[in-house]
């Protein structure tokens, strides 16, 4: 927080594109959470358009282009820089507390080529002082053998596509044993595979980064292996757990959206809606490491859906309960067949006064325009995962 009113600064003096979305802020004045709370939120799922309006990055970057070391370019397209430094994505710590270390040979299968995952992971192995092969994905006979003839001890990449290699050692009948150690993330780790794995006698920690903001969180082990609860959060960001479609702090626990400042003086990404969904864990971890802990990746926030062929999206669901200060929590349950939808907007509330459930169905009238039933409920009643459109129709 001390840091946090000279960023503001810099990223309005010199990210163009930030000195319009803060341009009635006072940097001096943004110095604790409920300040920074005030300030416009910047969604990934608008960057494509403002990358548009201002070519390449959108104003974002506080560095200019022909400064900068590299540009991946992401599905969409979205272009994303790469400054120059040591570890600037910052993925030296995740892969610290996961067991890696200097002189560890580490194959690097991640992407080289458009998207910066491979770039990531091995500025962050480089800086920890391992020697990294970089393999890239596929050609897993080249893979096994590659392990097999270095003497490669750790991995990185997804999981799905270390599982691959691993069948095809077995299939191969070559040993890989000494393949000790991986980090993994950009997908879903089934526990079965880390099961699997484990009692292969390899170490295995999940990360959670961004092409955007580099390493946000990541998991870490105790001496003897064991894997701690959760994730924690890398150090060098602020992270706010927000009710989705808003920028309004959910309490402690209660899952949202994964919104992140990031103090990167190249690209200083302010109140970043990650469209990601976590909640906070309580306590530290048992590793002795004293940063907040996240639950980590929950799914998706962007939970938009058609009724009656009309978007609905949850900044609409967030208007609506705004108008209404007696509801703490709502969710929109949509359900029906194809051309007879019907939403329910479920509302916690304590207090009930007279007329409350018509005055909410007149306000999704009138900011959704489609008609929609309500219902009370107790405070407690609904589900803390974070949804608040649940879409609950049958398709084929």
């Amino acid at each position: 927080m001390a840091a946090l009113p000279r960023h503001i600064a810099h990223a309005k003096r010199h990210a163009p594109g930030f000195a319009r979305i803060l341009k009635d802020v006072r940097p001096e004045k943004i110095n604790s959470r409920e300040a920074l709370a005030r300030l416009p939120v910047t969604r990934k799922s608008d960057l494509a358009s403002l990358q548009k309006e201002l070519p390449p990055l959108g104003g974002l970057n506080a560095t200019p282009v022909e400064k900068l070391a590299k540009l991946f370019v992401s599905p969409g397209p979205i272009y994303e820089p790469e400054g120059r430094g040591a570890d600037w994505w910052r993925t030296a710590r995740g892969l610290f507390a996961g067991g890696f270390r200097a002189g560890d040979r580490v194959a690097n299968t991640f992407a080289y080529h458009f998207t910066p995952a491979g770039s990531m992971l091995e500025s962050g192995a480089a800086a920890l002082g391992c020697t990294v092969v970089p393999t890239g994905v596929g050609q897993t006979e080249m893979q096994v053998a590659a392990i097999r003839g270095l003497g490669i001890n750790a991995f990185l990449g997804t999981p799905s596509f270390l599982k691959l290699i691993v069948e095809k050692a077995d299939e191969m009948k070559i040993d890989i044993s000494c393949l000790e150690k991986a980090q993994v993330g950009a997908e879903f780790l089934p526990p079965i595979l880390r099961n699997n794995l484990q009692q292969r006698g390899m170490r295995l920690t999940q990360c959670y980064a961004s092409a955007d903001l580099g390493l946000i969180a990541y998991e870490s082990l105790m001496p003897d292996g064991t894997l701690n609860e959760g994730m924690i959060l890398e150090e060098a960001l602020i992270l706010e757990i927000v009710r989705p479609g808003t920028g309004d702090p959910v309490p402690a626990g209660e899952v949202g959206e994964v919104v992140i400042t990031t103090f990167n003086r190249d690209y200083p990404l302010i109140r970043f809606a990650t469209g990601d969904l976590s909640a906070v864990l309580p306590g530290a971890s048992p590793c002795g490491r004293t940063n907040v802990r996240i639950k980590g990746w929950m799914g998706r926030a962007d939970q938009s859906t058609k009724v009656r062929a009309m978007f609905v999206t949850p900044a609409q669901v967030s208007e609506v309960t705004r108008r209404h200060p007696e509801v703490l929590r709502a969710r929109l349950v949509v359900e029906g067949e194809a051309g007879n939808d019907r939403m329910t907007l479920k509302c916690e509330t304590r207090d009930r006064p007279a007329g409350l459930a018509e005055a909410i169905v007149a306000s999704i009238r009138d900011v959704t325009k489609l008609r929609g039933e309500v219902e009370l409920v107790p405070p407690g009643s609904l589900p803390n995962d974070g949804k608040v459109i649940e879409d609950q129709r049958k398709y084929g």
